[in-house]
């Protein structure tokens, strides 16, 4: 079985071969962040395909917040760049969930919640409890916490 970081390796090899200039960077630094990521603790390890995700999605959303910090900054090329870079990283998360679904999950949550006697805006941290391991790595957090405050507050 092949492990999403010797995917990463392959689809790397394949961009220099194609002289992807944009696809050979992001893939380069993505497989740097998570060598980074893997002699972080006292000892090296290989880091399991969810970690490699868990890299890969703060990553992507790195240059999503570039692209924001460029686009806002009047530097649209970088910008375009930035945006093109997530792009290519989004390809190897999971699909992020549509608003309708993140909404549905967070709903059932907040119910489960006030089941278990959890109410009002002491419940966000009991919701998100039940929500984070629903929705890991097909929703960013501040957009589930927005969602979650939204609905508490009815």
């Amino acid at each position: 079985m092949t492990t999403l970081k010797s995917k990463l390796q392959e689809d790397l090899n394949a961009a220099i071969k194609e002289r992807d200039e944009l696809r050979s960077s992001t893939l380069r630094l993505t497989l740097a962040a998570i060598t980074k990521e893997e002699v972080a603790g006292k000892e090296k390890r290989e880091l399991s395909d969810d970690e490699v995700q868990k890299v890969i999605a703060k990553e992507a959303k790195k240059r999503r917040e570039a692209a924001e910090a460029f686009g806002q900054g009047g530097r649209a090329e970088q910008a375009e760049r930035e945006k093109a870079e997530g792009v290519i990283l989004d390809a190897y998360l999971p699909k992020q969930l549509g608003d309708d679904e993140l909404e549905q999950i967070v709903a059932q949550a907040v119910e489960e919640a006030k089941a278990a006697g959890a109410e009002g805006p002491r419940a966000m941290g009991a919701v998100m409890k039940i929500v984070n391991p629903k929705v890991a790595g097909r929703a960013e957090g501040g957009r589930v916490a927005a969602v979650v405050k939204q609905l508490l507050a009815g």
